[in-house]
């Protein structure tokens, strides 16, 4: 219980010391690299950081509300082109209640996709990190963990893809560097 407490701690102060800076500009643009990420997992026990995220993949960082249709638009269009993100790990979390984040679970079989984690922000840190505005919010981000893009509203899956594709071509062209 001592970690969570710490890591909370430790945010404010660190907010708090970055008072001076520029508040106009989101977080998520300042520090484009995965953020902290501490999630509570449908099962109302299990934890999960970003740490326990896979190594070398893209990610997929979806903030949504169980009742926004843009968000149930955007869901249905991820599981439409399931078979498309299979190698990219698609984190989806909201700030609702539990037992909505459970039903918008169940009623979308998400827990049937292995590419996906659902999870709550209990401690409301990824809102404010990407300055949201819109829901969903998406935030792209490569092999390595860092930002392609931000992108706010419905935008659909294929555009979305389509950001990874291009970031992806920067890694073949990385890799023949070497």
């Amino acid at each position: 219980m001592m970690k969570p407490f710490l890591l909370i701690l430790t945010l404010l102060v660190a907010w708090n010391a970055q008072a001076q800076l520029d508040t106009t500009t989101a977080a998520y643009l300042r520090y484009p690299s995965l953020p902290p990420i501490y999630l509570l997992l449908a099962d109302s026990t299990t934890m999960y950081t970003k740490e326990k995220i896979p190594t070398n993949r893209p990610v997929l960082v979806m903030l949504f509300s169980p009742e926004c249709s843009h968000c149930q638009q955007e869901t249905e269009s991820l599981i439409a082109h399931k078979g498309q993100f299979r190698d990219i790990q698609v984190i989806m979390t909201t700030t609702q209640p539990l037992w909505q984040m459970n039903d918008f679970i169940k009623r979308n079989r998400l827990h049937e996709l292995d590419f996906v984690v659902v999870g709550r922000d209990l401690y409301y840190m990824l809102p404010p990190f990407y300055m949201i505005r819109n829901l969903p919010f998406l935030g792209l981000y490569n092999h390595k963990g860092k930002l392609i893009r931000g992108l706010e509203g419905s935008h659909g899956m294929p555009a979305v893809l389509k950001l990874f594709k291009s970031a992806g071509s920067d890694r073949r062209a990385e890799s023949q560097h070497r």
